[in-house]
């Protein structure tokens, strides 16, 4: 995988102005443009489409500080106006081409990402590799903005706002593994960019044939693999640091990629207060 996001960086440098095939280099690496994505993004700190326009726009501001048309710049770094160059160049640089022109600045350019192993992985995950045939899961859903670190607000007030009740009538509908009440996130951008919307849904799992009650949102998992990790520790952080993990430490180590599908959470058990918990992480993988 390290090798593969660093064929996909070279790849951003030769055809920096052009649209980048990250489908066909994927295939070429054997692996996926889903999975290829989701790594660069987790190990980056940044989608691979805002890598791109930080590069675009550290190249084309030596372009605009030589001088020349705005719009013959903006054409050769790929882009259809002058306007539309200007804003891309502006939310890179904080700065618009004619301010940077006439006051040599400010600039702050993005260097070429390289991709290293580094040996850590002293703390053993424990995992487990699931094989589960198609079920459903049924519960509340809405869509939320994607938030990387804490508590996610407009999850906590979904949640909030559903009666007591409602959550003891869940638990009893539930007859599939993940056992118990699961936090869904589903129709994630492959970029996982803050901020991009998913599908979280409150629910449990339950056989494909259980019918669903009315008034309840539904999701049809086809049959798959699933990676499952156990953490326990300060929620949400430690199950948050398990999933970055996931990333940096567990899919480059082992012979297993991300394939589309929902991220689920179980929770096993918690405190009170929820400042701690015990939780499972499902992931939908698939051999590499």
């Amino acid at each position: 995988m390290i090798s593969a996001l660093n064929r996909l960086v070279d790849l951003v440098e030769e055809h920096l102005t052009e649209e980048i095939d990250v489908d066909a280099l994927a295939r070429t690496l054997a692996t996926t443009e889903y999975h290829l994505r989701r790594m660069f993004s987790s190990l980056a700190g940044m989608p691979l489409s805002e890598y791109v326009r930080r590069r675009r726009m550290t190249v084309a501001a030596a372009d605009v500080l030589q001088g020349g048309d705005l719009l013959g710049i903006a054409v050769r770094h790929g882009y259809g106006s002058a306007e539309a160059f200007g804003r891309a160049f502006r939310a890179v640089h904080g700065a618009s081409p004619g301010d940077v022109r006439r006051d040599g600045g400010p600039l702050r350019a993005q260097p070429q990402l390289r991709f290293r192993l580094t040996v850590e992985g002293s703390t053993p995950m424990e995992t487990r590799i699931v094989d589960r045939p198609a079920f459903r899961l049924v519960g509340h859903a809405t869509r939320v903005p994607l938030i990387h670190q804490g508590v996610n607000p407009h999850i906590q007030r979904h949640i909030a706002a559903l009666p007591q009740e409602e959550h003891s009538r869940l638990k009893a509908l539930g007859d599939a593994e993940p056992a118990g009440l699961l936090a869904v996130s589903d129709d994630l951008d492959p970029d996982r960019a803050e901020g991009s919307e998913l599908t979280y849904l409150h629910g449990v799992a339950t056989d494909r044939d259980t019918p669903a009650p009315d008034g309840l949102d539904t999701i049809d998992v086809p049959a798959g693999t699933w990676a499952v990790f156990r953490t326990t520790g300060p929620y949400p952080d430690a199950l948050q640091q398990t999933w970055a993990a996931t990333a940096t430490e567990w899919f480059p180590s082992n012979r297993w990629r991300l394939r589309p599908g929902p991220e689920i959470v179980a929770v096993l058990d918690r405190a009170a207060d929820f400042s701690t918990a015990t939780c499972e992480l499902w992931l939908p993988v698939e051999p590499s």
